[in-house]
């Protein structure tokens, strides 16, 4: 992967960590729903769960911002504009959406409130990054 820049590995982190909350959602909604809710059609509500539940919120949140750092990567990369704060900004925010959903999963309020505010600052450093590059 050398010919990858900071930005193109970013995405690739994205890929990984919005396949990761999907499989860690999937399987907790499988274990607290069961197989036969799980393969039909899924028509009916059903309360899956703690786990589950904040497995979906959390993966709801990571989709909720992963357009703006999709798109911030992307620039960065197209533009040349790979500096230090960019990259600074994608580990940041890989990183601290990865333990988000560990914090939040565990319950951890203020840990998962700390990560989320992190995640962000990390967006911010790559905004900052690709427009004073």
């Amino acid at each position: 992967m050398s010919g990858l820049d900071p930005a193109l590995l970013g995405l690739v982190g994205l890929a990984v960590l919005v396949m990761a909350h999907v499989a860690a959602q999937g399987a907790a909604g499988l274990m607290s729903a069961g197989v036969a809710w799980s393969v039909g059609p899924r028509d009916a509500g059903l309360d899956r769960g703690v786990l589950a539940g904040r497995l979906e919120r959390a993966l709801r949140n990571l989709l909720e911002t992963a357009p703006a750092f999709l798109a911030l990567a992307v620039v960065a990369h197209l533009a040349g504009r790979v500096g230090p704060l960019v990259g600074l900004g994608i580990a940041l925010w890989l990183a601290a959406r990865a333990g988000y959903v560990v914090a939040y999963a565990a319950g951890c309020g203020w840990p998962g409130t700390a990560l989320w505010h992190l995640a962000g600052a990390g967006l911010i450093l790559m905004l900052i990054g690709v427009l004073s590059a």
